[in-house]
């Protein structure tokens, strides 16, 4: 609201003062330099972006191609809004509460990361808000402009048929990586320990002396949903683990908390918040076993031992993964990674090759053993963190290496149809702006028109 205000007032201001009157009275707090459509583009807008680490390496005048940028966002929020696009406050604060995370452990504490922005935590969440807000509606109106663009196999050869091999692009090293994993075992005294420390916060919570949300922020180890006060966003049941789910949605009472849960991740307690059609929206506290350095001990000793079965032909890695590994992932596929993503178009895309810094984002931990080995060669067990970010014991085995090379259309076709899909969405988008620019309102304060602008349709 007060953004609104600001830009109605200096509106006024430019359109109505004159410049050596506005300097004359120094009233000026900020000015609108551009408007496109009902959006105003404030000169605050730019210096703020400008002093953002991000823009250090800009090519080109900053006071051009950043109000540019931020002119071409308000094109895609124009149209958001004649087309009725939206995005949750569920997207919006998960990409929030990551940022503000990644933030925080920059900054070594909230306490550290509000006194280097000069802000409180209230301000920056808002801020941030507001950025991502409008960053997922544009790339949400891009996929909606572009969701119809297809490409043929015909198009990709075409379109490689005649480039120079050294101008094919660069496929980086992929692997192929089996994994047989063994779960540390954790004696049933720390599991009770873990479970009464979860009954303990239902009866404070039931009891009124302190509110669900407060002990999340101070004892869940869910690092994406604690700051939040352990609140996940509206979510269908198939979304949860099936433990999780099974509880959480025979909750009917919000003043209420759940018994304990086990699911993969660990053990929970469960506060309902609301409930929407077949979604429901929860907090909850998680809290994991601590694993003993005596219990990973011991399942790196059984590992050593299977390694040299395998080595020894006893069996093979492919049976061993399938009848001992406790990794429900990998275990029906013999132990084989599969790399889920999705192309550019959205579309799912489910691979057994992995980039290695595919597989350092999986784990860290993976990924420096893998890239130490063999094709064929079995490592040395190893501790790391999975999926649900619980510490396992496991030895891997390199399948296959493909080194760096150039794309080929009989080896790399889907890395090519990705390179021309993009290609065609990038013409398309591009039309769609200056086509846009004819429509649609601008105004750019003559101290701000003397760029050489990438669409030059904005001075009209």
């Amino acid at each position: 609201m007060k953004r609104i205000v600001l830009a109605i007032i200096t509106i006024i201001y430019s359109l109505f003062l004159s410049p050596l009157f506005a300097q004359q009275v120094n009233n000026t707090i900020d000015e609108v330099i551009w408007v496109v459509g009902d959006e105003a583009i404030l000169k605050s807008d730019v210096e703020g972006m400008r002093r953002d680490p991000m823009w250090s390496q800009i090519k080109g005048n900053p006071y051009c191609v950043i109000p540019e940028r931020l002119a071409i966002q308000k094109l895609f929020l124009h149209q958001a809004v004649i087309d009725s696009i939206e995005v949750t406050d569920a997207q919006i604060n998960s990409h929030v509460d990551n940022r503000i995370n990644e933030m925080v452990l920059s900054a070594g504490s909230k306490e550290k990361l509000e006194e280097y922005i000069s802000m409180p935590m209230s301000q920056i969440r808002e801020e941030l808000h507001d950025r991502y807000k409008d960053e997922l509606t544009v790339e949400k109106m891009r996929e909606k402009l572009t969701e119809d663009v297809k490409v043929s196999p015909a198009e990709v050869r075409r379109y490689f048929k005649d480039i120079p091999e050294d101008s094919l692009p660069l496929i980086p090293t992929q692997v192929e990586v089996e994994i047989l994993v063994q779960h540390p075992n954790i004696p049933e005294e720390e599991i009770n320990r873990v479970k009464e420390e979860l009954r303990g916060f239902a009866e404070r919570v039931t009891n009124g002396s302190m509110p669900f949300s407060t002990l999340a922020i101070l004892n869940s180890e869910d690092q994406e949903t604690k700051l939040q006060g352990g609140e996940l966003p509206y979510m269908g049941k198939g979304e949860l683990d099936p433990a999780f789910a099974n509880v959480a949605f025979s909750l009917t009472d919000p003043k209420k908390v759940s018994k304990v849960v086990e699911s993969e991740y660990g053990f929970h307690i469960i506060q309902l918040v609301d409930k929407r059609g077949d979604k429901i929206k929860v907090r909850h506290i998680l809290r994991k076993p601590v694993v003993a350095q005596k219990d990973i001990d011991a399942a790196l000793l059984r590992l050593d031992s299977i390694a040299d079965d395998i080595r020894n032909e006893k069996f093979s890695f492919e049976d061993g993964a399938t009848l001992i590994s406790d990794d429900k992932d990998t275990r029906s596929n013999h132990g084989l990674m599969t790399n889920q993503k999705r192309n550019s178009d959205g579309t799912p895309m489910q691979t057994s090759k992995f980039e290695m810094r595919e597989l350092a984002n999986f784990s860290p931990e993976l990924a420096r053993v893998v890239d130490g080995l063999e094709i064929g060669e079995i490592s040395k067990p190893f501790k790391m963190t999975d999926r649900q970010s619980k510490t396992v014991c496991a030895i891997a085995k390199l399948k296959s290496r493909i080194k760096t090379h150039r794309a080929s259309i009989s080896e790399d076709f889907q890395v090519l149809r990705e390179i021309v899909l993009n290609k065609k969405k990038e013409n398309l988008i591009d039309e769609w702006i200056r086509n846009k620019q004819k429509t649609t309102y601008i105004r750019i304060h003559e101290d701000w028109r003397d760029c050489d602008f990438e669409y030059p349709g904005w001075v009209k």
